[in-house]
């Protein structure tokens, strides 16, 4: 349901709220009774805000009365042009929806979760008869069993190493195991028993991976003191070899959970957050315990206008970041957050059973609480020093450059190809937050000849500004960029400034940063339109500051291009043929050990491979034979 302004409500001297107020109560007249999800636009469609409500007419009703309202909602409803509602049939899947739309949005009116990365977990595939032990990150595709999630990529890999010492799972993967004729380094350093040449039969193996998976659930001691009993029934046999390795796995289980700096028995899943606000700016710690231990922690830094209170804060947080994640039975907070009912009856229907939100007053959970906090005011002091750090380089920025006010997005283009083959494109991109990876942009060479420089950096920034042109003409977003940062000279800056100006682009600055003499780092020569080149004190901290865009925007360009190169030489001539996906692919390796011994197989030998038609069978062998 949409609905725009009345042109009674536009009449001469009234203010920009009552404009807005007025759209309201157009929408008032046939705003129902219900629960649902309302949305706030701008005159250009732009979302400002989505809120839910129990009772939408209500709730709707309460923005037209400017007396009780904020001024961060008076601003708000004044931009207002028109609105949107949908019904929902309670008000707990209203909640749901509403953070679904925030996340989407990312209205500048709500509190927002900025946080793009999805959380890794360990996973023991079971796909194959010899279950592989792998860090596993995104959707749960893959038959097997998932345990985390942990805090980051780096919690994983260093449990997995441990897990592998204790508990010696593969962690190859199946076409490498296929093609194994005598066991791999991982053997010959006791992190896998290599069933790949049947050093260990399935049996056995099945009996680590049960070991793993008790572990990992929660049963530690139980695998413990069974590993303790078979290595003293081992030494009482004088199977004195047997009995160090199991010694030595103890060791390494005894070390997994005394090295955690927090360990609650009986805590079992939950996740500890806790919030701290200062000077109007919100850090929230979370702790994430599975099965007792502490699997890691994470820090986030939501938007929010300075005036939201914590409560507001929390409430929003918990519904956004558990959109898409799963949540666990228990989450212990530094403080209850709004409406925690209804928050709690959400989670639980998102879960498909009782979740739990609960502030503790005492005893281990206290403390934990505690340990959250004071973590979470670390980092925002932290956080906060460094956004006074950038807010001066930003400034010396404006002042060297000529610049009116200091940049909020500068962007740094670069190229990379080996001699003109898998050419790329890379922008990189900082702020007042630092460098705002989430936004940094690749772009694969598709018209320009590779070894053209200035004819990729053209492709570059004409892709880069048509997209931005389209979706947002007004210049309204924060996507468009204050300032360029080209690696080049005059000639390279006169040529991109060409190349923006047949665009209709002239209000972006654009500076051109060149090495001096024998490309010496530290006598940069810097390039601006109508001005002669110079260069800064070889101390000054806005040239380190400049030479780290500037590396950061080379080191980009160098990894997306090794990543497409590496992409290139290990694709597999199976990649190509219609028909066959991924478990016809694990199949074909999984029996003939590697794309060039697929390739060199008959009709016949392809067809016995499970999945693998006669029809298949004959466009694999007519692929690799020139006949297809």
């Amino acid at each position: 349901m949409t609905q725009g302004l009345s042109s009674d409500k536009l009449r001469k001297g009234s203010t920009g709220f009552d404009r807005g107020a007025g759209v309201l109560r157009d929408q008032l007249k046939t705003m129902p009774e219900s629960a649902g999800v309302y949305r706030m636009l701008a005159a250009d469609g732009a979302v400002l805000y989505v809120g839910k409500a129990k009772n939408l007419k209500k709730r709707v009703t309460s923005y037209t009365q400017r007396a009780r309202l904020p001024n961060r909602l008076q601003r708000m409803v004044a931009q207002t042009r028109s609105m949107e509602i949908v019904v929902t049939h309670t008000e707990t899947e209203a909640l749901l929806l509403e953070a679904n739309l925030i996340q989407r949005f990312m209205p500048p009116f709500n509190v927002l979760l900025r946080d793009d990365k999805s959380f890794p977990y360990i996973l023991i595939a079971r796909d194959h008869l010899f279950p592989s032990l792998l860090k596993h990150r995104g959707a749960k595709g893959r038959k097997g069993w998932y345990f985390g999630p942990f805090a980051s990529g780096g919690a994983v890999t260093e449990t997995l190493i441990l897990l592998q010492r204790a508990f010696m799972l593969r962690n190859c993967s199946d076409s490498f195991f296929a093609a194994r004729k005598r066991p791999c380094l991982q053997y010959h350093i006791k992190r896998c028993t290599a069933p790949c040449v049947g050093k260990v039969g399935e049996k056995d193996y099945a009996a680590q991976v049960d070991e793993a998976r008790a572990f990992l659930s929660g049963s530690s001691q139980n695998v413990q003191a069974e590993l303790a009993a078979q290595m003293e029934k081992a030494s009482q046999r004088q199977e004195y070899e047997r009995a160090a390795s199991l010694r030595d796995r103890i060791r390494v289980l005894t070390s997994m959970q005394t090295k955690q700096d927090i360990n609650v028995a009986g805590l079992g899943d939950a996740d500890v957050i806790a919030l701290h606000q200062q000077n109007g700016a919100t850090a929230i710690q979370v702790f994430f315990f599975r099965a007792d231990r502490n699997f890691g922690t994470r820090t986030y830094f939501p938007t929010h206008d300075r005036t939201v209170e914590s409560g507001e804060v929390l409430a929003a947080f918990i519904a956004q970041f558990y959109a898409d994640k799963e949540v666990p039975p228990l989450l212990l907070l530094s403080e209850m957050p709004e409406e925690p009912t209804l928050l709690a009856e959400a989670l639980t229907e998102k879960a498909g059973r009782k979740v739990s939100l609960i502030v503790p007053k005492q005893d281990k959970k206290k403390r934990l609480i505690d340990h959250a906090l004071a973590n979470a005011s670390q980092a925002l002091a932290r956080r906060q020093a460094d956004s006074a750090q950038q807010k001066k380089h930003l400034e010396q920025v404006a002042l060297i450059f000529h610049m009116k006010k200091p940049p909020q997005r500068i962007e740094v283009y670069d190229n990379s190809h080996t001699s003109g083959t898998f050419a790329v494109g890379a922008m990189i991109a900082a702020g007042p937050e630092g460098f705002l990876k989430k936004t940094y942009r690749k772009f694969n060479i598709k018209t320009a000849q590779s070894n053209d420089d200035f004819a990729m950096m053209r492709e570059v920034l004409t892709r880069r500004f048509t997209r931005l042109l389209t979706e947002d003409p007004q210049h309204q977003s924060d996507m468009w960029p204050d300032l360029l940062l080209i690696d080049g000279g005059a000639g390279q800056v006169g040529k991109v400034r060409t190349v923006l100006t047949e665009m209709g682009v002239t209000d972006v600055a654009l500076v051109g940063i060149a090495k001096g003499p024998d490309r010496n780092a530290g006598r940069e020569r810097f390039f601006v339109d109508g001005k002669a080149p110079f260069s800064l004190p070889h101390d000054d901290p806005t040239l380190y500051y400049l030479q780290r865009l500037r590396d950061e925007a080379h080191r980009f360009a160098i990894g997306t291009h090794r990543a497409r190169r590496t992409k290139a030489i290990t694709a597999s001539g199976l990649d190509e043929i219609s028909g066959i996906g991924a478990a016809r692919k694990r199949a074909l390796l999984h029996v003939f050990g590697s794309a060039k011994a697929v390739s060199g197989a008959g009709i016949d030998d392809l067809t016995r491979v499970s999945g693998i038609s006669p029809a298949l069978a004959k466009k694999i062998y007519d692929t690799f034979h020139g006949n297809g």
